[in-house]
């Protein structure tokens, strides 16, 4: 096999079979190019890439290899104006070089101009001096198109031509583009041109800038609020200005996940004349920026600025602390806790807000009674706080929203879980706010694994891994090893807990390893390690939701290697998380868990109760569980007929939901009461890839296209592409045939045991 480019090498292939290698279509190249782009990218800017691209892949790729989030600044950025390196770019300044004056000037316009409006172009060019009829030397050497768009003949001709330009010939074309910018419907897009042509410091420019910035972040924009900010900054002369106005870009960009960006803005601002209210404020970004980098300091920087703060602003002095104790949870070691300690001391002695307690104000004081009392003198002021954070607004969940599930996990209640993490998620995503998007993520994969939603969960975990690739930042893979372990994957589970335990073999990252192996092996029946592995989370005293989650697993290992004594201690720990919350969740596991330590009468009626309360739950994991643990229970007492009915139902419901190693167990012990029972096969599994089965649930769930697009920051072409597949995969030809082909939380039907 071999390959040629189109014209080479046709004498010596002639007479041999070819495949041509045609552009990839419109769609698929959106399809391409917004896979890669990390945030929301302006549906014009987009549309001119992919014009531009002309269906070469390489081209699409090139754009989100070079250009990151703050780059692209939602459709604002433009190419760097540094020297050009690559080769092809060498060779097409060469061209642009041979061409006529006013054709390289109006070239280097068009560069200027992402959206490749024509009508643009030519008034932008009259005012320049400049006859249209100079695009024609361009147009003949195959570099530039002029029809219903402005096209360039590969997106690095344009990034040649502006990179290549004199600066004074840039501020030339971007003082034009400004000028035939009509400001009543573009008043942003002409700013940053005003901005791009302005060689010095001009307070008006500035000015104007930070107004397009207040309102790209109406629209939850934030990288182009911080792209705006930033030259603000750049033009400003007063140094008080300009201080604020860094320290403001740097807040927006580190929103944005461009950490180094808003690190250095930071550094500008601290070089101006601040004040201690912006100095605590440096403070907060530089705690904010330590926790989404993973940085164990992140916790202690916190509580300083909080601290800090509580002079000059308590309410956001409050939302600091809590930020701060949430780092301090994620760190999840000795020291964590013990500056969590120190946190609900500061917060107990704060004065108490005015007015109303908002959200905010029930979740810290119900964290701080947790931390300071436990669970019984937590639960009543958390559950209040769970149902107040059901209505998270905007605003709250772009500033602490990444915390606000911690109320719902800590009483048992994954209903509300499922709903504050999809709303949160939902203004974030909208905002481009990359920097916090996968703890948002996080939060919602893990709701929905509680579920048994593994397919919602794998797309959920994609996107985690593509955004922090993306930002840089570290991150506890929790939804991975959940869901992993629940599936029963024990390769894959077995090199992130391994790649897991290298990078943290003490904190909180340490405690969700540990929980999924026990999970893990408690599917397989390798009681022996799944007792070691719960007993390693739940050693933790600080942490409080992943340690609590360990210990019926504990419960479970502990019974099946004898260890009663054991078993008994952790019943007992959960016990005093599960009755304070009385919900069926936390009742059904409790109930569970205490059948294993009992006899008799007893310990049907507890396995009776577990399945009555799981049941009135969407926890069908757990309800399978239980109903495994019923069946064991029964076979071992001799009641093989009644042992079937429960096995029967557990290995159905594992086989449904995709817990192969827990169906597997259900499975061997349906044989040993002399019923046989199928293995899962590959080929009952669903075909969809995670983009496809999060569409396609979407779809199913009467959303429209576009909808779905402005969701998963993809065109509406780009899900017309995908649903196509997902039909096509699924052997349905309408939307309306999606309830049926996928009846459970976006599985294929046929992925159900037949």
């Amino acid at each position: 096999m071999c390959a040629a480019r189109t014209g080479a090498g046709d004498d010596v292939l002639a007479g041999l079979p070819v495949l041509p290698v045609a552009p990839l279509g419109d769609s698929d190249a959106r399809a391409l190019l917004l896979a890669n782009v990390p945030g929301p990218l302006d549906a014009r800017v987009c549309d001119q890439i992919v014009a531009e691209s002309h269906g070469n892949p390489l081209a699409l790729l090139e754009l989100p290899r070079t250009w990151n989030a703050a780059d692209l600044a939602g459709g604002f950025g433009l190419p760097s104006s540094q020297p050009v390196g690559g080769l092809i770019e060498q060779s097409y300044i060469r061209r642009l070089r041979l061409l006529p004056s006013d054709t390289q000037l109006l070239v280097l316009t068009a560069a200027a101009e992402p959206l490749g409006d024509p009508a643009l172009l030519y008034r932008a060019a009259g005012m320049l001096g400049i006859d249209i009829a100079a695009a024609c030397p361009a147009q003949d050497g195959g570099l530039l198109e002029l029809g219903g768009r402005v096209e360039f003949a590969h997106p690095l001709v344009r990034s040649a031509a502006y990179r290549s330009a004199a600066a004074d010939d840039r501020h030339r074309v971007h003082r034009a583009l400004a000028d035939a910018t009509v400001a009543e419907t573009d008043p942003d897009r002409r700013a940053w041109h005003r901005a791009r042509a302005t060689a010095g410091p001009d307070e008006e420019v500035a000015a104007e800038l930070e107004r397009s910035a207040g309102r790209a972040q109406a629209r939850g924009g934030v990288a182009a609020a911080a792209a705006f900010l930033q030259r603000s900054a750049e033009l400003t002369v007063d140094p008080a200005r300009r201080a604020g106005r860094a320290l403001a870009a740097a807040q927006a960009s580190c929103q944005a996940g461009a950490f180094d960006a808003a690190l250095q803005l930071a550094a500008t601002a601290e070089a101006g004349p601040l004040d201690g209210f912006q100095r605590a404020r440096i403070d907060l970004l530089r705690g904010n920026i330590a926790l989404a980098l993973g940085s164990r300091d992140a916790a202690s920087l916190l509580r300083g600025a909080a601290r800090r703060l509580e002079p000059f602003d308590l309410d956001l002095a409050r939302e600091t602390y809590l930020i701060a104790w949430g780092a301090a949870a994620v760190a999840g070691d000795l020291e964590a806790g013990r500056i969590a300690g120190e946190i609900s001391r500061a917060v107990r002695s704060l004065p108490p807000p005015l007015g109303p307690p908002r959200p905010l104000d029930l979740l810290l004081d119900g964290l701080a009674l947790l931390t300071a009392d436990g669970h019984a003198a937590a639960t009543p002021a958390l559950q209040q706080a769970a149902e107040s954070l059901l209505e998270i607004s905007r605003e709250d969940a772009l500033r602490w929203g990444w915390m606000a599930t911690a109320a719902s996990n800590a009483v048992w209640d994954n209903e509300g879980m499922l709903a504050v993490a999809a709303r949160k998620l939902q203004f974030v995503r909208d905002a481009g706010a990359l920097a916090q998007l996968p703890i948002h993520l996080s939060a919602l994969a893990l709701a929905r694994a509680w579920i048994g939603d593994f397919a919602g969960a794998a797309s959920l975990v994609a996107e985690i891994d593509s955004v922090v690739a993306t930002t840089g930042s570290r991150f506890v893979p929790g939804a991975a090893l959940r869901l992993w372990a629940l599936q029963g994957r024990e390769a894959e589970s077995a090199a992130l807990f391994a790649s897991v335990m290298e990078r943290d073999a003490g904190g909180a990252v340490a405690i969700w390893a540990h929980w999924a192996a026990a999970v893990l092996y408690n599917g397989l029946a390798r009681y022996k390690e799944a007792a070691w592995s719960a007993h390693q989370a739940t050693s933790n005293t600080f942490e409080y939701w992943v340690t609590v989650w360990a210990l019926p697993e504990l419960v479970e290992a502990a019974m099946h290697v004898g260890d009663a004594e054991l078993a008994r201690d952790a019943l007992k720990r959960l016990a005093e998380t599960t009755q304070p919350a009385g919900t069926d969740f936390a009742l059904g596991i409790e109930a569970r868990s205490r059948a294993l330590l009992s006899d008799g009468t007893g310990a049907h009626d507890l396995y009776r109760e577990a399945i009555e309360r799981l049941s009135r739950t969407r926890l069908r994991p757990e309800l399978a569980r239980a109903h495994l643990l019923y069946g064991e229970w029964l076979r071992r007492e001799g009641r093989r007929v009644d042992a079937r009915e429960q096995l029967r139902t557990a290995h159905h419901l594992f086989d449904a939901i995709g817990m192969e190693a827990f169906a597997e167990r259900a499975r061997r012990e349906l044989l040993a009461t002399g019923e046989r029972a199928r293995k899962r096969s590959p080929g009952t599994r669903g075909e969809l890839t995670p983009q496809e089965e999060q569409i396609a649930r979407l779809a199913r769930d009467h959303l429209s296209n576009p909808e779905i697009g402005a969701q998963l920051f993809v065109s509406a072409r780009t899900v017309e592409w995908h649903l196509r597949n997902v039909f096509t995969k699924l052997d349905i030809t309408s939307r309306r045939q999606l309830q049926a082909a996928l009846p459970e939380h976006g599985r294929p039907a046929d992925a159900r045991p037949r």
